[in-house]
Formats: C-alpha cells, sequence, structure tokens
C-alpha cells in the first residue's frame, strides 16, 4: 500500500493531530496503522504479533492522555511500534532495528515521548510508580501509565511494583494488555486467574454500574468499598487479587473497541490513586496468519504481506544448524539416556528449542513463564532433590538471576547446567538484549565452570560433560547458525578446565574462546598466506582456565592474542592477563572484545566490524605483529602490492 492509498496515517505526524478526528475516522487510522505495521515489517523483520494487537490501544492512550506530558511506559517494549509511529517516527520507521535507525524497543535517547527504556520486561509498574511518585514531589499533575502485556505480569518484579504502588496509594494507572501470549502460550496460575475474571460476565457487568453510580454518588464511596470484597466473593468465590493490593480493578474491556477504550480512559482519568484496567486483545489482531499462529508470527522474519508466506530458508543437509537447534536436538538426546535430566526455561520454550524436548516428554520439561530469578532457584531445588536441570536463559537475561546463581546454586555446589543461549551480539534487539556480560560475571563466582564451544560439536559435548554431574556449569553459546554441517556425532567428556591446541606452530599465538575461534582460524590462514606463522588454542574455558597450557604459553611466546565475544572489562582476556602477570610471563598481550559501552542495534556483522572484534580485526592486529617481527619482508611486499595497484 502506498501513500495515496491511506486517508488518515500520512495526515498525523504527531498525537495531538491524532486527536482531532472523529472516533469513527480514528477507526479507519487504527486499520492503516495496522496495515502500514504489515507492510513494514515484512521486508524489515521485527515483532510483528505484539504491535498488531496494541494499534486501538495505543491510539487511545494517545487520544485521551496528554502525552509526552502524560507518560506513558510500555512493558514490554516491543509493544510500541504503533507508539513510534504516532509519535513522529513513521517516515523514519524503515530504519527500525537497523545500524544507525530506530531501536526496536522505547529509548529515553530517541524520543521525549519513549518515557522509559524497555528491553527487559515486568519493570513497567516499578518504572511508572518512580515516574509518578516524583511528579508528585514536585507538584506535577501529570498522569502516568504503565502497559504491562505479553506474559510479563508474570515476572516478580511487577507484583514488587503493585505491592509497593498500592500501600503508597500512588496516582497510578497500570493497563495489563492480555493477550494470554508471551512469545510461546503463557502459563502458570496466573494465566488461569486472569482467565477466571475475565470470563465472569455477571460479576463485571455488576461492578461496572456500581461502579458508575458510585462516581455520580460520593457518599456512597466507602459503603460500596466496605461491601465489595463480598459482592467479588460471592460471584467469583474468589477475592480479586489486584484490589487485594489495594489496586481498583476495571475490566477487562474489549482492546480492539477505540470507542470503548477512550471512554474508559477517559473516566479513568479523573479518578485517583492506583488503578488497573484489564484490558482483553488479540495478538496478531487483523492479519490472519498472524492470528492464526501467534507463536510463529510474533517475529516471522520476511514475508509476503498478500499471500502470509514466511521467506525464511529451512535448515537442510547442506546448512550448519542453528546452536539452539542443536542444543534443544542434544538436550532431548541426552535426557533420552539419563531419566534426572529435567528442562527448565523462563517463558522461551520455542526461542531456545526445548520445544523439543517438551513435546517429546513434557513431564520433564518446565516452562516457568517470564521469571527468570525463579527459574535459576527452581532448577536449584530440582538439583538439591537429586534431579540434573538444564536451566536454558537467554545470556542478557540471565543478569536478572545473577543472585539465584551465586547464593542458590554455586554456593550449594549443585549439578545445575546454565546454558545461555544469545551469548556475545545478537544484532537489531539492541544495547538490551546484547550478551557481553555473561563471561565477566559468571567467571567471578567461586566453584561455577565457565565454558564456551568454538562449533557444534563442543556444543554437544559441553551438555555431555556438563550432563554427568560436574558441579555449577555454564554453557555460553550465540545467536545464530555455526560452521559445522555433520554435527551429530557422539559424545565425548571434554576435560573441566583443559584446551585444546589446534595451531601448535608458529611465532605469535591465538588463544580463543568460544565461536570467535572461528574467525580466528579464518584470519590467520590469511596471515599465513602472506608468509606469517600463528599458533592457535581453543581456551574452551574461561574457568578454571588451562593453567599448564598457558604456563607454556607464557613461557614460549613474546607475542598473545586473546579473542572473546565479551565485555574486555573482566573477561576472559582479563583472566589471562592476571594469569600471566601473577606467574611473571611478560608477553606482548593484546585482547579483542566487546569495548567498555553499550552496543547497539543492527546486524551481528555490522557490529563486529564496527567495533573491532570480527576476522579483519584479528588480521589486522596479527599483521601489524607480522610485520613487526619480518619487517624486510612486509615491506617487500607492500611495495609490490602498491606497485600493482598503480
Amino acid at each position: 500500500m502506498t501513500e495515496t492509498n491511506y486517508t488518515y496515517l500520512y495526515r498525523i505526524d504527531t498525537p495531538e493531530q491524532l486527536r482531532e478526528p472523529s472516533i469513527e475516522q480514528l477507526r479507519v487510522y487504527c486499520d492503516e496503522l495496522r496495515q502500514f505495521i504489515i507492510a513494514q515489517l515484512s521486508s524489515n523483520p521485527g515483532h510483528l504479533g505484539s504491535s498488531l494487537g496494541v494499534v486501538e490501544l495505543t491510539a487511545a492512550l494517545h487520544y485521551v492522555f496528554n502525552t509526552p506530558h502524560d507518560q506513558l511506559i510500555w512493558d514490554v517494549g516491543h509493544q510500541a511500534y504503533a507508539h513510534k509511529i504516532i509519535t513522529g517516527r513513521r517516515d523514519r520507521f524503515c530504519t527500525n532495528r537497523k545500524l544507525g535507525g530506530l531501536s526496536g524497543f522505547p529509548s529515553r535517547s530517541e524520543s521525549p515521548y519513549d518515557a522509559f527504556g524497555v528491553g527487559h520486561a515486568s519493570t513497567s509498574i516499578s518504572a511508572a510508580l518512580g515516574i509518578a511518585t516524583a511528579a508528585a514531589l514536585q507538584g506535577d499533575p501529570r498522569h502516568v501509565v504503565a502497559v504491562i502485556g505479553d506474559g510479563a505480569l508474570s515476572g516478580g518484579l511487577s507484583f514488587e511494583g503493585l505491592n509497593n504502588a498500592g500501600a503508597a496509594n500512588t496516582d497510578l494507572l497500570v493497563i495489563l494488555n492480555d493477550n494470554r501470549m508471551a512469545i510461546d502460550p503463557n502459563v502458570g496460575a496466573l494465566k488461569e486467574y486472569l482467565l477466571s475474571i475475565s470470563t465472569s460476565r455477571r460479576y463485571n457487568l455488576f461492578k461496572n454500574h456500581a461502579w458508575s453510580r458510585m462516581e455520580r454518588m460520593p457518599r456512597l464511596r466507602h459503603l460500596i468499598q466496605k461491601w465489595g470484597n463480598a459482592l467479588k466473593q460471592g460471584f467469583l468465590q474468589q477475592s480479586n487479587l489486584f484490589e487485594s493490593l489495594h489496586f481498583r480493578y476495571f475490566g477487562p474491556v474489549d482492546g480492539h473497541d477505540i470507542e470503548q477504550l477512550t471512554r474508559v480512559l477517559q473516566d479513568l482519568r479523573q479518578i485517583k490513586g492506583p488503578k488497573l484496567l484489564h484490558v482483553l486483545t488479540v495478538k496478531g489482531k487483523g492479519y490472519q496468519p498472524a492470528e492464526k499462529n501467534q507463536m510463529l508470527w510474533h517475529a516471522p522474519g520476511l514475508f509476503n504481506p498478500e499471500t502470509g508466506e514466511r521467506l525464511t530458508h529451512a535448515d537442510s543437509a547442506t546448512q550448519p544448524p542453528l546452536f539452539q537447534t542443536v542444543f534443544g536436538e542434544t538436550l532431548l538426546e541426552l535426557a533420552q539416556q539419563n531419566p534426572r535430566i529435567v528442562g527448565i526455561t523462563p517463558a522461551m520454550p520455542s526461542g531456545c528449542s526445548l520445544d523439543r524436548m517438551m513435546a517429546a516428554m513434557p513431564e520433564r520439561c518446565f516452562d516457568v513463564g517470564i521469571a527468570e530469578e525463579h527459574a535459576v532457584t527452581f532448577s536449584a531445588g530440582l538439583a538439591a532433590a537429586g534431579m540434573l536441570p538444564f536451566c536454558n536463559i537467554y545470556s542478557s537475561f540471565m543478569q536478572r538471576a545473577y543472585d539465584q546463581v551465586i547464593h542458590d546454586v554455586a554456593l550449594q555446589k549443585l549439578n545445575v547446567v546454565l546454558c545461555l543461549d544469545r551469548a556475545g551480539i545478537v544484532g537489531p534487539d539492541g544495547a538490551t538484549h546484547q550478551g557481553a556480560f555473561d563471561i565477566a560475571y559468571m567467571r567471578s563466582i567461586p566453584d561455577l565452570i565457565v565454558s564456551a564451544p568454538m562449533d557444534e560439536i563442543e556444543l554437544r559435548n559441553l551438555m555431555y560433560t556438563a550432563s554427568l554431574g560436574r558441579g555449577p556449569f555454564s554453557i555460553r553459546y550465540p545467536r545464530g547458525t555455526g560452521s559445522l554441517v555433520a554435527w551429530r556425532q557422539p559424545f565425548t567428556e571434554l576435560p573441566i578446565g583443559k584446551g585444546r591446541w589446534l595451531r601448535r606452530e608458529g611465532e605469535m599465538i591465538v588463544l580463543s574462546l568460544g565461536v570467535t575461534g572461528t574467525w580466528a582460524a579464518q584470519a590467520i590462514a590469511q596471515i599465513e598466506s602472506h608468509g606469517g606463522s600463528v599458533a592457535h588454542f581453543d581456551l574452551r574455558y574461561a574457568k578454571p582456565l588451562d593453567e599448564e597450557a598457558l604456563t607454556a604459553i607464557g613461557a614460549r611466546f613474546s607475542h598473545v592474542l586473546v579473542v572473546e565475544e565479551g565485555t574486555l572489562c573482566g573477561g576472559v582476556g582479563s583472566a589471562v592477563l592476571e594469569f600471566f602477570s601473577a606467574h611473571h610471563f611478560t608477553p606482548q598481550l593484546e585482547r579483542i572484545g566487546i569495548p567498555d559501552q553499550f552496543i547497539p542495534h543492527g546486524t551481528q556483522s555490522e557490529l563486529r566490524h564496527l567495533y573491532g572484534f570480527d576476522t579483519e580485526a584479528i588480521y589486522t592486529a596479527l599483521l601489524r605483529w607480522a610485520k613487526e617481527l619480518h619487517p624486510e619482508r612486509f615491506q617487500t611486499e607492500e611495495a609490490v602490492a602498491s606497485k600493482n595497484r598503480s
């Protein structure tokens, strides 16, 4: 659909302009906004399903509230595409998640309408409470709204915020966007509770009527509040969870009825104190393929918007698999051999490929919802009772469970295998999702094994080694494909704290950890084609280090290059430096990795090149040393190359 095919979309550049049309015109605008998102994401992939589900809700919020003075906090952040388009970023939306373009999540540095940066889930209520409290202290009569959805309410932080806001009687509106989905279907007792209150029509009809009467007759307020709990118990056979936390509960309402939404939100603007509006939406609303298969269309990649055909390339016998696929297939294989193995994930069974094991042996797989801290301590409890849990959490999300890793797993020396998917650069999801810090934060924990496979076979073997009950064990691996097609090889135990020599001979040496070893091997091949000579050692373990190998390396090599796809602050390069210093080795040592800064969004290859930790960066460092060691040889080669160019 071209610009001329839209009636209202290109007439509205700000929320102020959004407030001018009639409700009927607003309905048309929402339809056009939805079609625009579908068209954009078909060629520039992003989070489709969640964005389509909140189109009317987003328009209603900006229609009713005076943004950006009134502040909206989005949770999870990938609900915010319609918000970005309404708030002046429509013409730049084609740059969404691209290097130098719009972030895929709300970002305070991007727009004054983005009141709070969002990447991880369950943060909105706490953040909104802080903003609302600050407004009250400053005498600023602004409204503050937190929109929490896509399963984020299952995170413990959201209940900490609700508890605090209710006790403080803060003027705050929480909107529960209830689509009964995260990336995968929501799980747990909370899902069933929300279903029960959303389907009790008698109670909700009565409550809405009584509440509207109460607003007209303030003297009845105290009386209705007094016997409200009795009404709820009579209709629902239970008390309302949110009202027990001192939030006044409203709903559920149809999240796709723009007229009802604007009317309800206008009423709620007049009511002080903590309030929760329960909104029912459909993930993928308005696009049949996305409504029909909500898991697949959460972030579908490239697709044909007319036919719904996804333009992805399936794995084949001639292509290396995704690392997550190797994890999922290997875990199922190990679980079939060992009845003590169980799988745990915080709401990401399809994202981490635990769904393979979940389909084959559902009684031994546990999706605990968006609750990383609980996932780790639950795993610790399983291990304490004799099971062998593989707890799969994305690297950047594992940061949320750091205390649990220390106190509940490592301190008790429990056999928990922490599998850190999406370690290193993840790409378009940006700074909140880059897995930069896990090597540094894991290697500081006593008794925790920290490992990283260079390829798919190494991942299988590290998982097998961990399954033998070696104590607290972490395995990090990247997003994307590996390098091996024939990866399904027999299991081999990998000795703890022992790396492997990939090339023993050379005048200088590269120490690599994880998939950076593949890039190092490519760079070494290029250097050797110019006459350089480089040894290569795959560390395999960041903790414990292979001290025997490092002693030999420190004594033999004058030039040591350490390569890792993690932060240089406290990473494995730091560990090697510490070892050399403690043992009085003084080689010229250089480290290549993620610099001490937050890495924005872009493709993985763009970011690795831009921040200097790809094959070219390794080659450049080795070439500089080769010139130092053999200046005459490389000066001659450069002269010949220069002559040929001229």
